[in-house]
């Protein structure tokens, strides 16, 4: 079983964020699952450009690291999100990302992985960011198995520790465990089927101009 862990702190794996993913990756570890850690403060990720190829060919023209980044994540069996929270959301590094995997949400291509989401704040507001990544990890057709967050109490340190890294560790177990026994959430597929019925209807309306997305969703659709 492999699992990534993408962490958007400018800090990388030095700041909170890094050090509350530790415990979630702990928790991995101790399953017997392999990790990889992907920070987003060595790779580089540009925005979007918005030039419409990806959707042509299902590659982007930008000659960065987020090619690489989307083959990990569609051959991982699950993944991790992990952002401090900058002003009521994630970092920029985690939203250029977001919006560079505009393809992979076309397609619902991860469907059937699994993700969970970590999040760390100066004061607050935890649960508005770890609400957004699980909705993004929806939105790539993955199940979120759930999330963890904390506002700090110093450098590397947090409020409640024992009982935060305790929570970290099992929400690391958890995310293998919903791999390993394929659990369904049935409070996320509403969305989900939703979401899906908004994407293919999308990619309907530009299949001339949506190419590859469009023979994707055929190809789906064949296999059903």
């Amino acid at each position: 079983m492999k699992i990534v862990a993408i962490i958007a702190s400018p800090r990388g794996m030095q700041g909170n964020t890094g050090r509350l993913l530790e415990e979630v990756l702990s928790g991995v570890e101790e399953t017997g699952a392999e990790t990889e850690i992907l920070s987003l403060k060595t790779l580089k990720v540009q925005p979007c450009a918005a030039c419409d190829v990806c959707h042509k060919t299902g590659t982007c023209t930008i000659k960065d690291d987020y090619e690489s980044i989307k083959d990990k994540l569609l051959a991982c069996d699950g993944f991790i999100l992990a952002s401090p929270n900058y002003i009521f959301s994630v970092t920029a590094q985690m939203k250029a990302l977001f919006d560079r995997c505009n393809g992979l949400i076309h397609c619902m291509a991860l469907e059937g992985k699994y993700a969970a989401v970590v999040e760390t704040s100066g004061g607050g507001e935890d649960e508005e960011v770890l609400t957004y990544m699980e909705r993004f990890v929806n939105t790539l057709g993955a199940n979120s198995v759930g999330g963890i967050g904390s506002p700090m109490a110093g450098l590397r340190t947090f409020p409640d520790e024992d009982d935060l890294y305790a929570r970290a560790r099992a929400l690391g177990q958890e995310l293998c465990r919903s791999i390993g026994d394929k659990r369904a959430f049935p409070e996320q597929e509403g969305f989900r089927e939703g979401f899906k019925a908004r994407m293919t209807g999308l990619v309907d309306y530009m299949k001339e101009y949506w190419v590859y997305e469009r023979e994707y969703w055929a190809k789906q659709r064949r296999s059903e």
